[in-house]
């Protein structure tokens, strides 16, 4: 069973649209998950831009992959490291603590991420 950063069991991030890297709606890892797509994220227009100006353009739907693209309000799970490059940018979405993988410990504190949470624990 995976833990979410406040060690308890990892708890889905959205199955409309459904995210994760196994797309099974959660942000579970594994060692085919080179991005570690760990961290449960609130979408909004600013952090959709920064994400887009940085070579990851989510709001653009990709049909060939199933991708009907992002929204503001949309849940995702974001690579760790692009969540650390918002939060030093200034651009960092708000994250679901519950739903955001105990690995993303590895690269942020609970504390930032307590700063960011919407669901604060």
């Amino acid at each position: 069973m995976a833990r979410n950063v406040l060690g308890t069991e990892l708890e889905p991030c959205s199955t409309d649209p459904l995210t994760g890297f196994y797309r099974d709606g959660c942000c579970n890892t594994g060692g085919d998950d080179a991005g570690l797509h760990v961290v449960c994220a609130v979408m909004t227009e600013e952090f959709l831009e920064f994400s887009a100006s940085a070579g990851n353009d989510l709001s653009t739907p990709n049909p060939a992959y199933g991708f009907a693209g992002l929204k503001a309000g949309d849940r995702w799970c974001l690579c760790a490291a692009r969540w650390v490059e918002a939060l030093e940018a200034g651009k960092a979405p708000q994250v679901v603590l519950a739903s955001t993988h105990m690995a993303m410990l590895e690269y942020s504190t609970l504390d930032e991420l307590r700063a960011y949470a919407t669901d604060p624990a």
